[in-house]
């Protein structure tokens, strides 16, 4: 937490100038694309890090399909996690977070920018909708970063169960699937201490829609679950 407060005040001019950038942008959509809104959102990323001390070293991402739209699964380990992902990830993408989360700071900055999907836990008929808007964009080539833990409880490296329900947007979009490990992404914004930290981010081979359209979702989200563990057992060796 010391680390989150610390980048906030020393980035504060910053967050002043992008505050009133996003309300420009947002007042003339027109004017900029979907490359420009990641662009500014990737600088607004580099900055928090850099003012921070975070270095992220991203792997695999030769391994993401040169086109079309594709949902990403990482594991969940805390606040960094989505600015990690941005940051190796050089394509335009975009993020479903928790209408709650989705308002701290940092997070409510990106998600705006980067048009995210906001998911309201306590209303399923907006849950419903969230998912058919999410596939139907991915049908039109966007990149979604979506979370199937839910949510994070300190549990670091370890993950925790894998939601089923976070898969049926990717099923309804008929798009691959990539598993994505997250490193040590707890570390930035849950620790106290202002040191120098490594993060990593791993994307693994997509999933085809062809090797997953006839299971359920409880069965694809085994497999990514499966994917991402075995990973991170590699990489404790």
């Amino acid at each position: 937490m010391l680390r989150l407060v610390w980048v906030i005040g020393i980035s504060l001019p910053f967050i002043v100038y992008y505050f009133f950038r996003l309300i420009y942008v947002e007042q003339n959509p027109d004017r900029f694309t979907e490359k420009d809104r990641y662009a500014i959102a990737r600088h607004m990323v580099d900055l928090a890090m850099r003012n921070s001390f975070i270095h992220t070293k991203g792997f695999g991402m030769e391994k993401l399909p040169a086109e079309g739209g594709y949902v990403m699964y990482p594991n969940h380990q805390g606040k960094f996690d989505v600015l990690g992902i941005i940051h190796v990830h050089d394509s335009p993408c975009t993020l479903v977070i928790d209408e709650k989360r989705s308002h701290l700071p940092l997070a409510n900055e990106v998600t705006r920018l980067l048009r995210g999907a906001r998911l309201d836990r306590t209303d399923m008929r907006s849950q419903v909708n969230c998912i058919m808007q999410i596939a139907s964009e991915v049908q039109e080539g966007r990149r979604y970063i979506l979370f199937p833990e839910g949510g994070y409880t300190f549990n670091e490296n370890s993950l925790q169960e894998f939601h089923a329900g976070a898969f049926k947007c990717a099923l309804k979009a008929k798009c691959p699937i990539v598993p994505v490990v997250l490193v040590d992404s707890y570390i930035p914004f849950g620790c106290n201490g202002l040191q120098p930290v490594f993060t990593q981010v791993h994307f693994l081979d997509p999933i085809p829609y062809e090797e997953y359209k006839d299971c359920n979702t409880i069965k694809i989200a085994s497999m990514v679950k499966e994917a991402i563990q075995t990973r991170l057992d590699e990489l404790k060796k």
